[in-house]
């Protein structure tokens, strides 16, 4: 393995190219990665990046996104067939019908869609800068969202808003057991839990932090009076949180009925098909020009109100 690691960062050098992969990865391909983040960090890493090549390690829309940020340069996915669960539950053509229903709303989407949906949007956000970027937003404003209901509802009941809500969600976050958490939470008494707002609001209600992958990195990181954390949120980010905190135990929320709380989307990027697709510069990703031309202006709106 470590000389398939010693192969992909020559590649790297050899070809200006820089590995960017999510939280949600598996360990080894975030210790192979040059840049390590969520969402909102990888389009704002690929914003910026003077590489001529990007390997997304992630699923398709982060690709996308890198893509429309960087028109201009090679962006390679290792792993094309990775989707996501929530891109998958809101179709271009589905929003387009939701919209024409309700003129008088602005949308306001998920990164975790198609180009094709952000094409029809008039601001992307991500579990980073939702709440922000909706709070900056006129409070008579009428707003669709999605598609991650859970995330809309939490950012509801924040705000107090009354946002019309797109029925889709996370089939890794969706799935946190309750009365497993709670079973933890009588186990580790003084451990706080940190959740995602992709969860439901039966697993939100008993959180002490709520936020992003990197909000609850970035919590625990500044805590370390905390000896132990539950967690709840996709398994991955458990390795940075180690790495962080050595000394802290971190424990992972089963999902319900004992199931796993890993995303099989996100583990299907490996080192051997990282350093396959970095080799051959293949499975390179492509966005239509004019989808491409609607979908960036929402993505810049998004980054500008972060």
């Amino acid at each position: 393995m470590n000389n398939i690691a010693e192969q992909i960062r020559q590649l790297c050098k050899e070809k200006n190219a820089i590995i960017m992969a999510h939280y949600y990865q598996r360990p080894d391909v975030q210790d192979v990665a040059d840049f390590v983040g969520d969402s909102l960090a990888l389009a704002q890493q690929a914003s910026k990046t003077d590489a001529g090549i990007i390997v997304m390690c992630g699923v398709h829309f982060m690709a996308e996104t890198a893509k429309i940020l960087c028109p201009d340069k090679k962006v390679l996915i290792p792993a094309p067939e990775a989707g996501c669960s929530l891109a998958d539950s809101c179709k271009a053509e589905d929003l387009a019908a939701w919209k024409a229903m309700h003129p008088d709303h602005m949308v306001v989407s998920y990164v975790n869609t198609s180009a094709a949906v952000k094409a029809l949007t008039d601001v992307v956000v991500t579990s980073s800068n939702a709440l922000k970027i909706v709070q900056q937003l006129p409070e008579d404003q009428l707003i669709l969202f999605g598609p991650d209901q859970n995330l809309g509802g939490y950012i509801n009941r924040m705000t107090g808003r009354k946002m019309d809500l797109w029925n889709g969600g996370c089939h890794v976050h969706a799935r946190f057991s309750e009365e497993a958490l709670l079973t933890l939470k009588a186990q580790y008494p003084n451990a706080p839990v940190l959740a995602h707002p992709e969860c439901k609001a039966t697993i939100l209600q008993h959180a002490d932090v709520i936020g992003s992958t990197q909000a609850l990195l970035n919590y625990a990181k500044a805590h370390p009076e905390h000896k132990s954390f539950l967690v709840v949120t996709e398994s991955g980010i458990l390795h940075e949180m180690q790495k962080a905190c050595p000394d802290v135990e971190f424990t992972s929320v089963p999902a319900e009925c004992g199931g796993c709380n890993e995303c099989e989307y996100m583990r299907m990027c490996t080192l051997q098909n990282l350093r396959d697709c970095l080799l051959n510069e293949n499975n390179e990703v492509t966005v239509n020009e004019e989808i491409a031309k609607d979908a960036i202006r929402p993505i810049q709106r998004m980054l500008e109100m972060s």
